[in-house]
């Protein structure tokens, strides 16, 4: 079974950038897609981006596309998430999240995913 930890969260400025990690126990990472979601006060969780196993696909929300990118290091079991240009719509607790079921195929939907994080904590001051 995965396991998942996020890191890289904190207080930035509007127009600045994060990147966050989510470092994975268990050897059947480098087999199964990942993906970050976000949510925040109030309001449901959100897909963000997701990764295939291999790293040649992904899939982002169209909030963030072209600022964000998802990108993963099979060899150390980590999967990151660059921000950029970042608002204060970004705002949120982003989790990183693992689809076992899924290799090839980029899931998108938080019900395909079956393994969270706790969470890291993005604030963004405008």
């Amino acid at each position: 079974q995965v396991q998942l930890v996020e890191s890289g969260g904190g207080l930035v400025q509007a127009g600045g950038s994060l990147r966050l990690s989510c470092a994975a126990s268990g050897r059947a990472f480098s087999s199964i897609a990942m993906g970050w979601f976000r949510q925040a006060p109030g309001k449901e969780r959100e897909f963000v981006a997701a990764i295939n196993w291999t790293g040649n696909s992904r899939n982002y929300a169209d909030s963030v596309k072209g600022r964000f990118t998802i990108s993963r290091e099979n060899a150390k079991n980590t999967v990151y998430l660059q921000m950029n240009s970042l608002k204060p719509g970004d705002t949120a607790v982003y989790y990183c999240a693992a689809a076992s079921e899924y290799r090839l195929v980029v899931p998108t939907t938080a019900s395909q995913f079956n393994v969270w994080g706790q969470g890291t904590q993005v604030t963004v001051a405008s």
